[in-house]
């Protein structure tokens, strides 16, 4: 059973900085793609960032390219997402999941339960 716990929401002011950490329990962390979604009220989970299970392949939404940063540690089992600038439509629920590097959240297995970002303007 793998489980992925996520922490470092909060509310933050327009052009701030969050830090999102993704914690996950198993052996089998290194060997999977990671990736970050994220949902507002009243809209649908869209993607936002993904990292291969080496690290060496990223890809982020137009949205957020260029102020957030995605890494990992697989020695720690922890999947980061570095947010900068934040603007309030960057406000949703954010989420960790394994998987894969696509854009498609249907292409990851498990999800943890998400943390709140807040950007107020």
């Amino acid at each position: 059973q793998v489980q992925l716990v996520e922490s470092g929401g909060g509310l933050v002011q327009a052009g701030g900085s969050l830090r999102l950490s993704c914690a996950a329990s198993g052996r089998t962390f290194s060997n999977y793609a990671m990736g970050w979604f994220r949902q507002a009220p009243g809209k649908e989970r869209e993607f936002v960032a993904s990292i291969s299970w080496r690290g060496g392949i990223t890809a982020y939404a137009d949205s957020v390219k260029g102020r957030f940063t995605i890494s990992r540690d697989n020695a720690k089992n922890t999947v980061y997402l570095q947010m900068n600038s934040l603007k309030p439509e960057d406000t949703a629920v954010y989420y960790c999941a394994r998987g894969t590097t696509k854009v498609d959240p249907r292409n990851y297995d498990y999800w943890g339960q998400g943390t709140q970002v807040t950007v107020s303007s």
